[in-house]
C-alpha cells in the first residue's frame, strides 16, 4: 500500500513538472512550461537516439528492447510510467483517428499473424502527413528503426492509435494504469 501511495505522489509530482506551469509569476522572469508538443519533440529526439539498438524479447533497456519495452523506456525517461506489454499499453489513453494522429501518439498493430485481432506490437508516431504516418519502434528484424503505416506489412496489421501524452488523470494499478473516474 505504501508503495502505491509513494508511486502516486511521484507520478503526480512528475506530471506537474512536465505539464504544469509554475504558480509563481515573476514579472522579470519568464518561467518555462512544457506543452504536449514540446514533450512529444523531446520524447521523439530521445527515441531517435536509440536507433539501431538491437531487438531483445522482453527487453526494456539499452542492452535490447522489445516493442513495448522500447516505448516504456522512452516515456519513463520523462517520468511517465507505462506498463510493459503492447496490449496493456493499448488500454491507456484516448483513441485517435488516423487523420488526427500527432507525433508522440502510440500506434498499435496485430502480431505476426494478420488474421488475429490481438494487439501484438506498438510504436510511437514520429511524423504525420496526408499521405503517410511514420513511426519508430523496436522490431524483431532490425531493432529500433523507423517504418511507415502504409507499408504492406504494417497496413495489414494496423489496429489503432492512442494518445497518452497530456493525460494527467492516470493512477497506478497492479497491472499498469487505470483511468481515474
Amino acid at each position: 500500500m505504501l508503495k502505491k501511495v509513494l508511486l502516486t505522489v511521484f507520478l503526480v509530482s512528475a506530471s506537474s513538472a512536465i505539464w504544469g506551469q509554475s504558480s509563481h509569476t515573476d514579472t522579470t522572469t519568464v518561467k518555462h512550461s512544457y506543452s504536449p508538443m514540446g514533450f512529444a519533440n523531446n520524447l521523439l529526439n530521445f527515441a531517435q537516439d536509440h536507433l539501431h539498438f538491437r531487438y531483445r524479447s522482453g527487453g526494456s533497456s539499452t542492452s535490447g528492447f522489445d516493442c513495448s519495452g522500447f516505448v516504456r523506456y522512452c516515456f519513463r525517461n520523462f517520468g511517465l510510467m507505462l506498463p510493459h506489454g503492447s496490449a496493456a499499453q493499448s488500454l491507456l489513453g484516448n483513441e485517435i483517428n488516423k487523420s488526427e494522429a500527432l507525433p508522440g501518439d502510440l500506434i498499435f498493430f496485430k502480431g505476426h499473424n494478420a488474421k488475429h485481432n490481438r494487439i501484438g506490437h506498438v510504436g510511437i508516431v514520429t511524423e504525420v502527413s496526408d499521405k503517410y504516418i511514420k513511426f519508430i519502434h523496436s522490431a524483431w528484424n532490425g531493432g529500433v528503426r523507423y517504418d511507415y503505416l502504409e507499408s504492406d506489412y504494417y497496413s495489414k496489421r494496423y489496429i489503432g492509435i492512442k494518445r497518452v501524452i497530456g493525460l494527467l488523470d492516470m493512477v497506478p494499478q497492479r497491472n499498469g494504469f487505470k483511468k481515474r473516474r
